[in-house]
């Protein structure tokens, strides 16, 4: 565990502290010892204060989980499997799980990232270019044009005049792009914002979107049956790690097919959570008794399909991206050499 902070902590900080406890609580060593051993062993202010705060709330009379959550920087999940784990007696079971969780998270998430911040990137390297050529290299051959006794004509000169526009209203535009960029800002963080968000993320990236989000379900479900969960108290855990409303209103529906007397299997595969060979392995662990390790398998499938269709998606698009900014940049051109080649043999 490194450098923890007075704040919600990050997916592998809570995997490695998750991680630690697990293997402390598992060598025999209590969780009030095991916060006093961390605590000896960092080196970080801040870090240490966090256990502090909890080691004195576990002095106190306070359960382990009850510590957690006075701290208010450890997700509610976590808490809550940690009191489960408290009141079943498999603590360490649950730690450790839950570290592998949080790791799962961590590689999710920057997937995803990875997977976002690429093409964004080439995008404001693409408007970079473009915007250079029509504001600073088009002006240039406007001279020539002068100088030749001539003026520029058509596409040429709506892309002059393009620059022009540009140039004159730069701090116009930057303010108007800032003020889209915060609004998507604000937009994502509210319940309507990711509504909208999940919408166009699931229209245009559907397989990611699914992966992605049967990997955090699985996931979740596996550490869920494993911590002695029913079924349905699972899947009112697993559903709080789901921001897709797409693949909430599946789970849901699954919830009601459970209350409706449907076996839990039975449901994910009615109601569609999985679909192809991920339903026929949860028919099959439902027959077995053994969704939890069926479970885990899921995820960790999910999880190896969802860099494929990452890695693919990349693969498509680079070139794709390179293409339209060969193109855009050969118009451009092409709309001032092509008359000015005229002019020139004219001479």
């Amino acid at each position: 565990m490194e450098h923890l902070q007075q704040k919600s902590l990050s997916y592998p900080e809570l995997a490695s502290f998750c991680g630690e406890m697990g293997m402390i609580l598992r060598s025999g060593i209590s969780a009030l010892e095991g916060l006093e051993l961390l605590m000896e062993d960092t080196q970080n202010d801040a870090e240490k204060t966090l256990l502090d705060t909890m080691y004195q709330s576990m002095q106190s009379g306070d359960t382990f989980a009850d510590a957690l959550s006075r701290t208010g920087v450890f997700p509610s999940y976590l808490i809550h499997m940690t009191a489960i784990g408290e009141e079943t007696g498999r603590l360490d079971d649950v730690m450790e799980s839950l570290s592998a969780h949080y790791q799962r998270e961590e590689s999710l998430s920057r997937s995803i990232r990875s997977s976002l911040s690429y093409p964004l990137i080439m995008i404001i390297l693409m408007l970079v270019v473009i915007v250079i050529l029509i504001t600073k290299v088009m002006p240039v051959f406007q001279q020539v044009f002068v100088q030749l006794g001539t003026e520029m004509t058509g596409l040429s000169k709506g892309i002059l005049l393009l620059g022009s526009v540009l140039s004159r209203y730069a701090l116009v535009f930057v303010i108007l792009i800032a003020a889209v960029i915060a609004a998507g800002i604000v937009l994502t963080r509210t319940e309507k914002g990711r509504h909208l968000a999940g919408k166009l993320g699931h229209r245009h990236f559907r397989e990611i979107a699914d992966c992605s989000d049967s990997c955090r379900f699985a996931g979740a479900m596996a550490l869920a049956l494993k911590s002695g969960l029913t079924p349905e108290r699972g899947l009112e855990f697993s559903r709080n790690l789901i921001e897709d409303p797409f693949y909430l209103e599946r789970i849901d529906q699954c919830c009601a097919e459970i209350e409706q007397g449907t076996e839990f299997s039975g449901a994910l595969v009615k109601t569609k959570v999985f679909t192809g060979v991920y339903a026929r392995m949860t028919a099959i662990a439902g027959k077995s008794g053994m969704m939890d390790e069926v479970m885990e398998q899921i995820a960790d499938r999910c999880e190896e399909e969802l860099r494929e269709h990452i890695t693919s998606f990349l693969a498509v698009l680079e070139p794709t991206l390179v293409i339209i900014l060969s193109v855009i940049v050969g118009i451009i051109l092409l709309s001032v050499m092509l008359p000015l080649l005229g002019i020139m043999a004219g001479l």
